[in-house]
């Protein structure tokens, strides 16, 4: 499973997880099966785990195990795809919200900006929304929007205007007609980190992942008995502020609540002070793990 993605943070993550033997646990990320495939390893015969992907291509990775459950569907619908499958409560949840080496490798999807390919950008294809119709069909003022909001590139609207001029010549459809559309506004020295952020942003939108990790968060409040660990490891600011104030506040503001006595009311126990991040041996054998941040808490008893 190496070649389709090589999982990241994978001992310190499990480890955060407290496996009990006997539990029942979610990976919300399933892709090459790696973080998986360590969980299975920690359970025993009674163990349960349940692995959720709207990438129909993961379903190669799946492991022949019988305490193995692949869910074909995005995150968003964890509590719905659990209670269909008879689960109220697991005593632990493991997201990797990063891209998949896989889907930046098979470049005819259109995850990167290396090489040509149409835009896609979705991870459930049978989605509607293509980075094409965003980037063809978005007005000017939505596009700086997502731009500015998903992207955080500093002037969105130049770079909208860029696009739109481009799409009014002719549609703008592969990766590299659209780095071409944009040429006008890269700048030279970080032209590798704009067109990062660029694809970034259109990535998010295509296939909502911000509003799919709010949902995600939430429900899983819900679905974690009491003591029951949530392990997250995310690849950018804007998700890792996401996780770090719902960790900390049980909303996604960060404003901790008080009780009449001044305690904070928190459903979450913080068990990484600070995040967790890849030593120097896996940065060296996995670049890819760069910008990866983990964070855990425990459910705590009275919620």
């Amino acid at each position: 499973m190496s070649q389709y993605h090589t999982p990241v943070l994978l001992e310190e993550s499990v480890d955060l997880l407290a496996v009990d033997p006997a539990g029942t646990y979610v990976d919300l990320t399933f892709g090459g099966g790696g973080h998986s495939r360590r969980i299975l390893e920690k359970l025993g015969p009674g163990g349960r785990l349940y692995a959720f992907d709207q990438d129909r291509d993961t379903r190669a990775n799946c492991p022949d195990d019988g305490r193995f459950h692949y869910v074909e569907s995005n995150f968003r619908f964890l509590r719905g795809a659990l209670r269909l499958r008879e689960v109220e409560q697991v005593d632990g949840i493991l997201a990797d919200l990063g891209v998949s080496s896989h889907h930046f490798d098979a470049v005819e999807r259109g995850f990167s900006f290396r090489g040509e390919a149409p835009l896609d950008m979705r991870m459930n294809q049978r989605g509607a929304l293509t980075a094409a119709r965003v980037v063809n069909g978005y007005p000017a003022d939505a596009l700086t929007r997502l731009l500015g909001e998903w992207g955080e590139l500093e002037t969105p609207w130049k770079i909208a205007n860029c696009i739109v001029r481009a799409r009014e010549a002719a549609p703008i459809e592969t990766t590299a007609q659209l780095v071409e559309a944009v040429k006008p506004c890269t700048p030279k020295k970080d032209e590798s980190k704009f067109l990062t952020k660029l694809f970034q942003a259109l990535r998010i939108e295509v296939n909502g992942e911000m509003e799919a990790l709010k949902m995600a968060l939430e429900q899983s409040l819900k679905v974690l008995r009491p003591g029951g660990r949530l392990v997250v490891i995310s690849y950018h600011s804007l998700e890792d502020r996401l996780v770090k104030n719902f960790l900390r506040s049980g909303n996604f503001s960060g404003s901790v609540e008080k009780d009449f006595f001044g305690r904070a009311l928190t459903p979450f126990e913080i068990i990484t002070r600070k995040a967790v991040v890849p030593t120097a041996e896996e940065l060296e054998r996995n670049p890819r793990s760069r910008s990866a941040k983990l964070r855990a808490a425990a459910k705590r008893e009275n919620e």
